[in-house]
């Protein structure tokens, strides 16, 4: 018998070490004279910059998810202005693999000062729109964040 069919199965034959998460997260924007900035947040000791993102709560419509884990990771308030993209990827947590998808929203700034979330921020910063594409640590949200760049670049942010 091969080592992969000795695997135990649930009832949807699928492998019980593997399961699927939701997320929702956003680009929140805001233009600072210059020119557009976003905020992002550090995690893992600070060395991981990202974007803010967090479950999706059962009931809870994707663009909720997305103003609320905003202001839970920043302190910052924003009003949905479009989906930008669903990104995947797959983590381990422990033994069990996660299928992540993050849908992505574009965020226009209202109101909050910065105050990383205690719990689960190392810091949370504005950065200019360049920057933060230079800083992104994953591959995925730097792709969300040159979306922004190029919806900039056309004139679609607004203003904020």
């Amino acid at each position: 018998m091969e080592r992969s069919s000795r695997r135990s199965l649930d009832d949807n034959n699928s492998p019980r070490d593997r399961r699927t998460a939701y997320s929702a997260g956003g680009v929140i924007y805001r233009n600072h004279g210059a020119g557009y900035e976003v905020a992002m947040i550090a995690t893992n000791e600070s060395r991981r910059w990202g974007l803010p993102k967090g479950h999706v709560r059962r009931g809870e419509a994707a663009e909720a998810a997305a103003i609320r884990e905003v202001a839970e990771e920043t302190g910052l308030n924003g009003h949905v202005v479009r989906h930008l993209a669903t990104i995947e990827y797959w983590f381990r947590a422990g033994s069990t693999r996660i299928h992540k998808y993050v849908d992505f929203f574009l965020l226009r700034y209202t109101d909050g000062a910065l105050v990383p979330q205690q719990a689960e921020v190392d810091d949370a910063r504005w950065f200019p729109l360049d920057e933060a594409l230079r800083l992104a640590s994953f591959d995925r949200e730097r792709d969300v964040l040159a979306l922004v760049c190029r919806l900039a670049e056309a004139g679609d942010l607004g203003t904020a």
